[in-house]
């Protein structure tokens, strides 16, 4: 990635195990080699959700991610979500993180991460 790119263009979450049931909840697109790339390139912010079907706090996650997205639309409006099956893909170097939760169901870490991500989105 070059150093000329905006915050927003280097950002990337990273969370292990992240949504367990499939991308359209959130409006998600699932994980394709080069999408990441891709919306990166195209000057958006990115959420990679990581994800394993048999997790359940996977799914704990996925039920508040839902819940505080409704609470603020700008992070479903300003940031681009990527589901990513961990079991096929694993987890690569997709890009710079700014923050990560490993199995983690806390409104409070789930709120800070979208918080950061969308800081990122609104830096230009």
């Amino acid at each position: 990635m070059r150093r000329s790119y905006h915050k927003r263009h280097e950002f990337l979450i990273a969370s292990s195990c992240f949504l367990a049931t499939p991308a359209v909840a959130l409006a998600a697109q699932a994980y394709e080699p080069g999408l990441v790339k891709q919306l990166l390139s195209e000057g958006k912010t990115v959420f990679v959700d990581y994800t394993i079907e048999r997790c359940t706090a996977c799914a704990a996650q996925k039920r508040t991610l839902a819940r505080l997205l409704k609470e603020n639309l700008a992070h479903s409006e300003k940031i681009e979500f990527v589901t990513i099956d961990y079991d096929q893909f694993g987890r690569g170097g997709l890009a710079k993180e700014l923050g990560r939760i490993v199995v983690g169901t806390s409104s409070k870490q789930i709120r800070a991460l979208l918080d950061t991500a969308l800081s990122a989105a609104m830096a230009a």
